[in-house]
């Protein structure tokens, strides 16, 4: 792969200002030049990183691309370090309106709003960390994100997410995936405690479940609701209420 070229070629306006905040806040002097200095931090020349006024949300990361002239955004909650919302965009004037809606806690669909470029992960604040609150938030991600694959196999991953997400049991676990592997937790992250099975959808519309992720050990099965009802038969009895994964 050939090496990227020289960043100044790219970004020579960010290279004059000497960094991609100081760009950011001569771009947009409207919404940004008023934030305090500490707002709007360097992150290296070609990195960004906007704090936000409410804690629950951990500073916005603001990139330029390697490759092509490109900005993007990822910005995320502070408990877990989940992506709330992302996007790449070619202006970086919307990168700024996405800022700065970002610092000043607004709803995730207002940045959405305000910046149309940001992509919504499904992920909804959780300000306190209720642990089953931020089960629910993931499920809602793994649904949204199931309906927004482009894969082959997505048809049965989405039927696997959706049969999983309607057993009342599995639902009050905390979802998680590898490689696209379906599995669980009685905690939620950064430290997770893992229980029950794998469950796989297959480009071919089966589906397996097993005690590990290489093999469906447990069982191969024709539709997802079958899958799902064999990863609850495997549950151990007495599971509590999903607790913090401290």
């Amino acid at each position: 792969m050939r090496p990227p070229p020289d960043p100044a070629l790219l970004y020579p306006d960010v290279m004059a200002r000497g960094s991609l905040a100081a760009t950011l806040r001569n771009v947009a002097a409207d919404c940004l030049a008023a934030l305090p200095d500490d707002a709007l931090a360097p992150a290296g020349p070609l990195h960004a990183a906007v704090s936000a006024a409410v804690p629950h949300r951990a500073p916005l990361s603001v990139s330029a691309w390697a490759r092509v002239r490109r900005w993007s955004v990822r910005g995320t909650e502070p408990y877990q370090g989940m992506c709330l919302v992302d996007g790449w965009t070619h202006d970086l004037a919307e990168v700024a309106r996405a800022a700065r809606a970002w610092r000043d806690g607004v709803p995730l669909e207002g940045i959405g709003r305000a910046a149309p470029f940001v992509h919504l992960t499904g992920r909804f604040e959780v300000p306190d960390s209720d642990p089953a609150r931020l089960a629910a938030s993931e499920w809602q991600h793994l649904r949204r994100e199931a309906y927004e694959l482009e894969y082959d196999w997505r048809e049965p991953y989405r039927a696997l997410v959706e049969a999983a997400h309607a057993s009342p049991v599995l639902r009050a676990l905390y979802p998680f995936t590898s490689h696209w592997v379906l599995r669980f937790s009685t905690t939620t992250r950064p430290r997770l405690a893992l229980v029950g099975p794998c469950l796989t959808a297959n480009a071919d519309g089966t589906y397996g479940v097993g005690t590990g992720m290489l093999a469906p050990d447990l069982g191969l099965f024709a539709t997802a609701p079958e899958a799902v009802a064999c990863a609850v038969r495997q549950l151990p009895s007495g599971l509590g209420p999903v607790a913090p994964g401290e």
